[in-house]
């Protein structure tokens, strides 16, 4: 028996409902549930990460982020943004000015680590691809920026350094980590990261 072919992407069917309910503002829930539905009568199968997918189009501009979990289509505001990447002269000048090492954990070439020039402020927020927005990380915190953004990794990272130094006794660790969380809630940035003293 011939496989059908897949004609329509679970993207194809978020843009369809989207267009569907221009200008309302749609809970995450009831979009996953119609998309998954309607891929299951069509292919006989569960789609994967279609909230990766609804996240996708609001990176790239196709619809607004009304507050967590809730998505709007207007086409009035749709900004087909041109998510520029770095040039190649550009990354090559970035790697060289982190020493061919990742920002984060220092490591590089020489440990067999894949290097990647990433964007500090992210394109979708409007960061500019130039030299003073790139940075050089390794493909593992890379990756856990895009999925947890920057301050909310640096505040994880040391929250367990803090952990860390006061296992070990470590006094002046414990004083200089301690004053870089108590930054963090002086400026109530990831407040919903919870440090213990």
């Amino acid at each position: 028996m011939k496989k059908k072919k897949k004609n329509k992407s679970i993207r194809d069917l978020l843009v369809e409902y989207f267009k569907a309910h221009s200008k309302e503002d749609m809970p995450h829930g009831p979009v996953v549930d119609w998309v998954e539905a309607k891929y299951k009568r069509l292919y006989n199968t569960k789609p994967r990460d279609t909230w990766r997918s609804i996240r996708n189009l609001h990176e790239n501009g196709f619809l607004i982020k009304v507050k967590k979990g809730i998505y709007r289509y207007d086409p009035n505001a749709v900004k087909q943004r041109e998510l520029e990447d770095f040039t190649l002269e550009q990354k090559e000048v970035i790697l060289k000015r982190d020493g061919y090492k990742c920002v984060v954990c220092g490591r590089g070439k020489k440990e067999g680590v894949e290097l990647q020039v990433d964007h500090i402020k992210p394109k979708y927020l409007g960061g500019e691809s130039t030299i003073e927005n790139g940075q050089t990380l390794c493909a593992q915190h890379n990756f856990i920026k895009k999925t947890l953004k920057q301050t909310e990794t640096g505040k994880k990272m040391f929250v367990r350094l803090y952990e860390l130094a006061k296992k070990e006794e470590d006094k002046a660790l414990l004083k200089f980590c301690a004053d870089i969380l108590e930054t963090y809630e002086r400026h109530n940035i990831n407040s919903h990261i919870i440090w213990k003293r």
